[in-house]
């Protein structure tokens, strides 16, 4: 891993995204080494050099996926003094910059999400650890459900906005701005908050 590390940064991230988008299209198993390399414009050799074996390149993709994540959410995910739909609001918003300035990434960890590849398996359950925090302020605080109405069941509501952002995330593809994404989320947030709070 050290000879990797000390490469020019151009040619790690070449690795890197030719990697995480061949896994990403086609999952663990059918991901060549020879493919990764060609794409990336190296030897297979040398992908072997850097990173030992094919586990030992998608471990490293794991945690460098995870670093980024956790890295920006401290520095740009602050959900501090907000409601529940402010901090799903903010989330979702950090999850579409992630894909904006990462796309070969989020394609990595749709693919993650979806491995069943036993060879790989805690790597992804590192992964999956990393996304259930991300994903954490989309659920309650204690005393939070009381903002609801009484005929409203809150886990539902949680349920909705789940599903809601996980489709606004999973169908964005650039043809709108993240700003202007989460600003018509915040419209449909708003509504569901008019409707359903006391």
């Amino acid at each position: 891993m050290r000879k990797f590390l000390s490469l020019p940064k151009e040619k790690q991230d070449r690795i890197v995204i030719s990697a995480m988008t061949l896994f990403g299209e086609v999952g663990y198993k059918k991901a060549y080494i020879s493919e990764i390399a060609a794409a990336a414009g190296i030897s297979k050799a040398l992908v072997f050099h850097y990173f030992g074996s094919k586990k030992g390149l998608y471990s490293y993709l794991v945690y460098y996926t995870g670093k980024i994540v956790v890295t920006e959410a401290q520095e740009k995910r602050d959900t501090r003094d907000k409601d529940f739909f402010e901090s799903a609001l903010v989330t979702l918003g950090f999850r579409l910059s992630i894909k904006s300035r990462y796309p070969a990434m989020s394609m990595f960890m749709d693919s993650v999400f979806n491995e069943n590849e036993d060879e790989v398996a805690s790597d992804i359950k590192r992964l999956l650890a990393i996304a259930a925090d991300m994903h954490a302020k989309t659920t309650l605080d204690a005393g939070e459900e009381s903002i609801f109405r009484d005929n409203v069941d809150p886990k539902q509501v949680v349920k909705l906005v789940e599903i809601y952002s996980e489709g606004v995330v999973s169908g964005w593809d650039h043809s709108s701005s993240v700003d202007e994404t989460v600003a018509e989320a915040a419209l449909c947030f708003d509504m569901l908050k008019r409707n359903l709070c006391r």
